[in-house]
């Protein structure tokens, strides 16, 4: 039973080594002609909960999520927002059923993320910090 144990610790070990190092470092991004400069993690919460739908300085904005699924999309929200995509598909059951809200519109990946919001001030998005340019502009930084 001994070699089991360790059997399983070891592989407990290495599954846990090797999801902590998937997790990427996210960046809420704003195009780089938005005038947003930093937004607390509570507001970009607010944002992409359906529940904010305008910057601190009074400009509209819209959400873009990454594709359901995905593990920035996971991360983002588990980091933000507290919610597995479970708690996150029925927040969204009920806003949609109450009529107060839709889900953020989705893009493919970070890479279309980061294209649309560079071309739209008004867009927020999130991507992995490795997708950062010049026409985008980060305001909050996921650790």
């Amino acid at each position: 039973m001994g070699i089991h144990f360790c059997s399983l610790l070891a592989a407990a070990t290495l599954l846990f080594a090797v999801s902590g190092s998937a997790s990427a470092e996210l960046v809420v991004i704003v195009s780089a002609r938005s005038p947003a400069t930093s937004l607390s993690s509570d507001q970009v919460a607010a944002i992409f909960l359906g529940q904010a739908g305008r910057l601190p300085d009074g400009a509209d904005v819209v959400a873009l999520d990454q594709r359901i699924g995905s593990s920035e999309r996971d991360q983002f929200y588990r980091q933000v927002a507290g919610k597995t995509p479970a708690l996150l598909k029925a927040h969204w059951s009920k806003m949609v059923f109450t009529g107060r809200g839709q889900p953020p519109r989705e893009a493919l990946d970070g890479s279309t993320v980061r294209r649309m919001v560079a071309e739209n001030p008004s867009m927020i998005g999130y991507v992995d910090r490795s997708a950062l340019d010049g026409s985008v502009r980060p305001v909050l930084v996921l650790r």
